[in-house]
């Protein structure tokens, strides 16, 4: 028994330069990049530039952009280069035929939530795509094909809440209520503003997430996002060493920050038995995405998701309960596909 199909090579193939492609691309990415115009005002006799996007709402907003200088005018020129153009369209295409040859997409009204957050800085400033996305993600990377665990309605993020200066200028915050209002599809946060829910879609949610302090279950805010998150349980594993990754969408590619595989694969057999009874729907999807990480992983990467398994289980004794009782339900559910004995295979080769 297999939980996962192989893509073909012509699928793998086309990801794999499309990827490379579009974070090259989002390795040069500016104000130029973004849907919108410049414009020039004249303050105290001196000339500046902002770049201005009028929302869905009608509101035109701008940003500050720079003096009326030479590196100015090139990021201006830029935006207005035709070969600047065909390479933003040169990627919707490769994107597109990646989707033909059998590669993984997203909504499109996720995307349009995902790439809002991404033009206004959330990846780069530490967030991390989390949840089923991210499980969505690897089929991608890894050029294979769940065979369950892929559907959801939501949207996870997730951010460490420290050390937001060390990817943000001191000069910059991000406004990500604002951003998440821009896209005028009806979201309204709760009570915490850790969730913001869609009125007319019960089950479309944008969760914001964090790991557990001092601070036990309180939200936790970071003014310079204008983010509140929640903090969960052992969300740390997920969120150490994030890779960069591109999620395939009609509009085109979006680079986003994803946990790790095997962060994510462990992080979800902890979180099973962390579920209330009335969400025994997701605890089993959880043990779903596990198991079908683990039966790639330990083909594949077996040494790393064995030394992971170590360290998890040396974090303590709440650590080691929780993944042994997550575990164990995996193997109940999937008897055929012997996690158990591979997996101890693995572990008698770790240093």
């Amino acid at each position: 028994m297999t939980l996962y199909q192989e893509y073909s090579v012509a699928a793998q193939t086309a990801f794999a330069g499309l990827d490379d492609a579009a974070r090259q691309a989002d390795l040069k990415r500016s104000v130029a990049d973004l849907p919108g115009g410049f414009a020039k005002k004249v303050v105290s006799g001196r000339a500046y530039w902002y770049y201005q996007v009028k929302t869905p709402d009608g509101e035109l907003r701008q940003s500050y952009v720079g003096p009326d200088d030479d590196a100015t005018r090139a990021l201006i020129q830029r935006h207005a280069d035709p070969a600047a153009k065909l390479a933003r369209q040169q990627l919707v295409r490769l994107g597109r035929a990646a989707v033909e040859l059998g590669c993984a997409d997203i909504p499109p009204k996720h995307a349009r939530v995902i790439e809002r957050l991404a033009d206004a800085g959330l990846f780069s400033a530490g967030g991390i795509l989390v949840g089923t996305h991210a499980f969505l993600a690897y089929q991608n990377i890894l050029g294979v094909r769940w065979s369950a665990g892929a559907a959801t309605l939501d949207l996870d993020f997730a951010h460490a809440g420290r050390n937001v200066s060390l990817a943000l200028p001191e000069n910059l915050k991000l406004d990500t209520r604002e951003t998440i209002e821009s896209l005028q599809m009806g979201f309204v946060p709760n009570q915490k503003r850790t969730s913001f829910k869609k009125t007319d879609e019960p089950d479309f949610d944008l969760d914001f997430l964090t790991s557990r302090g001092r601070g036990g279950d309180e939200p936790v805010t970071v003014p310079r996002l204008n983010l509140t998150m929640q903090p969960l349980r052992f969300m740390e594993l997920s969120l150490q060493d994030p890779v960069r990754s591109t999620l395939l969408a009609r509009s085109g590619p979006i680079v986003v920050n994803i946990p790790r595989p095997q962060r994510y694969a462990l992080h979800k057999l902890l979180v099973y038995g962390e579920r209330p009874q009335g969400q025994r729907t997701k605890a089993r999807k959880d043990l779903a995405q596990a198991a079908a990480l683990m039966d790639y992983l330990l083909l594949h990467d077996a040494i790393d998701i064995a030394q992971l398994w170590v360290d998890v289980n040396a974090r303590g004794p709440g650590w080691r309960r929780r993944l042994g009782e997550g575990f164990e339900m995996m193997l109940t559910l999937y008897p055929d596909c012997d996690f158990k004995g591979r997996l101890d295979q693995a572990l008698a080769r770790v240093p």
